[in-house]
């Protein structure tokens, strides 16, 4: 990127800049948690893959309709992501670390070119909380809450501002909610058919107790 190019970026330090300060200089005063949080902020991304396999795992034992909501899950997730990555090359909102150089930052500054808005990392993380509404109340929660601590964590590092995840999280879980109910409404006979196929060890599985009642 140019500098030219540099200087047209959006600065969203004008936005919420004074509480992305407020974040970063806890995570001055925290030194301790630094570390911890530095790893999370990606490795916390496998939790969301565990509760799509979960939720993969239960489907196997239930209907079509519900394998199929299984499935999307993941695409919408991947749906949202693009959609993100769009926007963010629309916005060309410059990293904290370029805009607030002064600031204190756990995670490196990445190239200009590497842009803030949306969040990448919390698109994913609110995308599942929507399309695992769909299919499992349950594991839409868990992922809720660790969405949340994503979102924190992205902020904490230095990654983002506030607005960054909080935008993302309103992209993303219309957009999730959104692919996945389309999934879920029309792509259920293509799943039945593919459940008396090849795929149907990865698809289908006996109901507990089924080996007992014979």
């Amino acid at each position: 990127m140019t500098a030219a190019q540099t200087t047209l970026a959006f600065d969203g330090s004008r936005i919420d800049g004074a509480l992305f300060t407020t974040v970063t200089d806890f995570a001055r005063d925290t030194k301790w948690l630094n570390t911890p949080l530095m790893l999370w902020t990606n490795a916390g991304l496998g939790v969301f893959a565990v509760l799509m396999l979960i939720g993969w795992w239960n489907a196997r034992r239930k209907d079509s309709v519900t394998m199929t909501l299984a499935l999307a899950t993941p695409v919408a997730v991947m749906v949202a992501f693009a959609v993100a990555e769009v926007v963010k090359k629309m916005v060309g909102e410059l990293r904290p670390c370029h805009s607030m150089p002064q600031d204190y930052f756990v995670d490196s500054c990445p190239a200009p070119s590497d842009y803030a808005f949306p969040s990448g990392h919390t698109t994913v993380a609110a995308a599942t909380v929507a399309a695992l509404w769909l299919l499992d109340r349950r594991l839409s929660a868990i992922a809720a809450l660790f969405a949340v601590f994503e979102a924190f964590t992205r902020v904490y590092v230095g990654a983002h501002y506030p607005h960054d995840v909080l935008g993302s999280a309103i992209l993303a879980l219309p957009v999730g909610l959104l692919i996945s109910w389309l999934l879920g409404r029309f792509a259920p006979p293509l799943v039945a058919r593919l459940r008396t196929g090849a795929l149907k060890p990865l698809l289908t599985a006996e109901p507990a107790g089924a080996h007992a009642a014979r």
